[in-house]
């Protein structure tokens, strides 16, 4: 068995483990194990750094990621206790969305914001596809990801391509390069590194990035903060302290991540779909901390979370502002 494969299997056991031992909620308040749910993709970088590179061990930390098949699941398993928080990539809507059913349930350490330098959202097609625009995707099959915040954003871009009535099916992150080279779908709005992982395997092509900040957002170059690394309410003030240091040692491996961007890919390998191999061209979002929010990086969240108040989705209208952590 080669190392590569050694060590992706040996991340993959222990996250599947310590999901395991993150679903006993009496198992939590027994101890200081700290649990963080994740869905795999490459702006869940942060956490995987942290927990591969040691800056929570050696915050004196017990901290373990558990991997979701969708931040819908994430957001699920905070209301219900089994874990103390989300990384950085999970839904910023499906937590809004959880958070509008139990009030109070967590406030955000830190955001990834994406556009079309900062890679993270992007429309994929099958490599000799003759689609050239996501205007031409009209009548055609079309996925995204699961949850509530892709089927809404897929289909929303499709309408501002003058797609009328689109429809979206929902398919798991892992599928869409699959789907796409056996023509199930002809398209995917998707997350990286799906698109990385398709074009480096001869699969599939990007049609476009930074999808979400043109059509939605109206600027290409506005930052979508469509994932973010939380904590809980019940965490913060169960232990404090304890969730103070966590939120450092997080803010740590953020800062890492953004020196060492060579280095921090490497941990994509074992928490993502892409190998080691390949890592390398895998493109970086940004990444905001809780305390370098600028009045119009708050404004950009605002509207994005505005979007589904006025698709009637949220059933009450969230300021965002109020959910950051303030130490």
């Amino acid at each position: 068995m080669s190392r590569h494969l050694t060590r992706r299997r040996l991340i993959q056991a222990g996250t599947a483990a310590a999901a395991l031992v993150g679903l006993q909620r009496k198992a939590l308040a027994a101890d200081d194990k700290i649990l963080i749910g994740y869905w795999p993709i490459a702006s869940g970088l942060p956490l995987y750094a942290g927990l591969e590179r040691g800056f929570f061990k050696e915050a004196g930390l017990q901290v373990e990621g558990a991997k979701f098949a969708s931040a819908q699941q994430v957001a699920e398993a905070m209301i219900s206790g089994r874990i103390h928080g989300s990384g950085n990539g999970t839904a910023s809507a499906a937590l809004a969305l959880a958070e509008i059913t139990s009030p109070n349930l967590f406030k955000i350490i830190c955001s990834n914001p994406s556009n079309r330098k900062l890679v993270l959202d992007q429309f994929v097609v099958p490599k000799d596809s003759p689609i050239k625009a996501i205007a031409e995707l009209a009548g055609k099959k079309v996925a995204s990801g699961p949850g509530i915040q892709n089927l809404t954003l897929a289909r929303m871009i499709l309408e501002k391509n003058g797609i009328a009535n689109p429809q979206v099916i929902e398919l798991p992150v892992g599928q869409h390069v699959p789907s796409l080279a056996a023509g199930q779908v002809d398209a995917v709005y998707t997350l990286e590194p799906t698109g990385t992982a398709g074009r480096l395997k001869g699969l599939t092509r990007v049609l476009e990035n930074g999808v979400i900040a043109k059509y939605i957002l109206g600027d290409p170059d506005a930052p979508w903060f469509g994932g973010s690394a939380t904590v809980t309410t019940a965490f913060l003030k169960d232990k404090p302290e304890l969730a103070k240091k966590y939120v450092a040692a997080y803010a740590r491996s953020v800062d890492w991540v953004r020196k060492n961007p060579d280095d921090a890919r490497k941990s994509l390998d074992g928490f993502t779909a892409i190998e080691e191999s390949l890592v390398k061209e895998v493109p970086l979002a940004g990444f905001t901390l809780y305390n370098e929010f600028k009045p119009s990086d708050i404004d950009h969240f605002q509207k994005f979370f505005d979007v589904f108040t006025d698709r009637k989705i949220f059933t009450r209208r969230l300021d965002v502002k109020s959910l950051l952590y303030t130490g």
